[in-house]
């Protein structure tokens, strides 16, 4: 084999073992180091006694330019040394190594193209996506504390007694939090309503085999009647036009649907008039396919101190309630609390309360803060990526918005602004490693942020020395120290709701 090979790749100490296969006729050359090739090969279509033509090669050169390991060339050569040993009387030994070597090549790239196409299948055997944590993808998370839901609506069982029914509000996503999780939570805790905000929503958790009732909070387009039946989600009406087109599609098949009447009271977003209920039942009702079976209404200021518009939004529903008693009809279940009425207002209660951000361990409000005792649910961690030791007047970041001072070491954290860590909180906001809170430095980036640990110590402060996968707490708490999702909302002049659905956007999500 020594000689053969020696043969083969040439005597000069400058050829690498390196080959170019290029186009339909499977000319294979030696490449130099200088990228000027010997000009040997095997080119044509010649028959090679039952092997492969070549011109049964890829054509186009879709092997081209590929660069053989040292593995490749050794079994190229031992298929060289099998042929030698065996070749018909009369073939040169350099021609039967030709037709072994071109061969050997042939099956080779048969055989890649084959793994190629079980990849494009996605064939199981090539990798199993279960076998990595979510965390092993990637160095950030959103962290769910699955007994802070389960508390946060015991809170609420109690407070509401057992004759009131509690609607678990799992829209976008569990507020981030994740909804087909969140909505089991909530249910082993005494939930036995949901309500989303699309037709999508309720679809993904009918698909993960939940069977309580469902309720569609804002009215669909009519092309999602079919959907609405088929996975037996309730919907809000407040239109004549999708009324008659529900009930329609449910007559078709034998079926009634069941929905329920949206009232505006006065927040003016979505529903029928509350002084126009009567007139708007009375051009539904009559159908056959159709059953009204609950009323509600959405309240504009209850997580607020001042009461009039709350008070007058009550008394408009709780006259429409009336009226369509009046009327004879049976309005269902009566609902219009959420998660701030059902703390403050128990004459808001009805047939059932609405909680949606309160299951979070998040307040709507300061006003309610003092009231119950609420679980955060929702940590966003990271780990550190990278550590630099960035001299006195180095910039960081893009825009260079942070100079170091010297004796400092800039972290990478892995979590940036498409992951909801807001571009506008840069240079302006900490967070926790090992308890203590650093500064954030730098601008936000996209994926990533940096903050800032100084390594000058003190006989009371001792510099921590940061490693590589060392775990950063964006939001929850750790030791003494606290960012919460609150503080990080005041800074922006925004809602906790909000950042809450952003954290849970992108960031992979650990139960625990």
């Amino acid at each position: 084999m020594e000689s053969s090979e020696e043969e083969f790749y040439g005597r000069s100490s400058k050829t690498s073992r390196k080959f170019d296969i290029s186009g339909p006729t499977g000319m294979v050359s030696r490449q130099s180091d200088d990228g000027t090739g010997s000009g040997e090969g095997f080119g044509g279509s010649r028959d090679l006694d039952g092997d492969a033509q070549l011109s049964d090669m890829p054509a186009n050169g879709e092997l081209s330019n590929a660069t053989l390991s040292f593995d490749d060339i050794d079994a190229i050569g031992d298929a060289m040394d099998d042929k030698l040993d065996n070749r018909p009387a009369g073939r040169s030994q350099a021609e039967e190594a030709g037709r072994a070597m071109v061969t050997h090549l042939y099956e080779m790239g048969k055989s890649v193209a084959s793994g190629i196409a079980g990849l494009a299948r996605g064939d199981s055997e090539e990798f199993d996506k279960s076998s990595i944590d979510p965390v092993g993808y990637r160095w950030s998370w959103v962290e769910i504390d699955k007994k802070a839901v389960i508390h946060n609506v015991g809170i609420y069982r109690k407070l509401l007694g057992p004759r009131v029914k509690i609607m678990a509000v799992v829209k976008a996503d569990g507020y981030g939090h994740g909804a087909v999780e969140c909505a089991r939570l909530a249910i082993e805790a005494g939930a036995t309503w949901l309500a989303v905000a699309t037709v999508k929503e309720g679809m993904e958790l009918r698909d993960a085999h939940i069977d309580v009732p469902i309720l569609l909070l804002s009215q669909p387009p009519v092309e999602s009647i079919p959907a609405l039946l088929a996975y037996d989600i309730t919907t809000v009406v407040y239109t004549v036009d999708f009324a008659m087109a529900l009930g329609e599609a449910a007559a078709k098949q034998d079926r009634v649907a069941k929905y329920h009447l949206s009232v505006n009271t006065g927040m003016n977003r979505i529903g029928v008039w509350c002084e126009d209920v009567e007139e708007f039942l009375n051009l539904i009702s009559f159908h056959k396919g159709l059953k009204l079976s609950g009323v509600l209404t959405h309240f504009a200021t209850a997580d607020e101190h001042e009461d009039y518009f709350f008070n007058l939004q009550l008394k408009r529903f709780t006259e429409a309630v009336d009226t369509i008693r009046g009327m004879g009809i049976d309005p269902g279940i009566v609902h219009c609390a959420n998660s701030a009425a059902g703390i403050r207002y128990k004459r808001a209660y009805f047939d059932m309360v609405r909680l949606g951000i309160c299951m979070y361990g998040l307040h709507p409000s300061n006003v309610t803060h003092n009231m119950v005792d609420l679980w955060p649910a929702m940590s966003v961690k990271g780990r550190i990526t990278a550590i630099n030791e960035v001299p006195v007047g180095e910039g960081v970041g893009y825009g260079m918005s942070y100079r170091s001072p010297g004796g400092v070491k800039i972290c990478t954290v892995p979590i940036g602004y498409a992951d909801g860590l807001s571009r506008s909180l840069s240079n302006r906001m900490s967070v926790i490693y090992k308890g203590k809170l650093y500064p954030q430095v730098g601008n936000i980036c996209m994926d990533q942020f940096m903050f800032e640990i100084d390594q000058r110590s003190t006989l009371m402060n001792v510099a921590p020395e940061p490693e590589i996968g060392d775990e950063v707490t964006i939001i929850g708490t750790d030791g003494p120290s606290s960012v919460t999702l609150d503080d990080m909302a005041d800074a922006l002049g925004t809602i906790n709701y909000e950042l809450a659905c952003r954290f849970g956007m992108r960031l992979d999500k650990v139960y625990k």
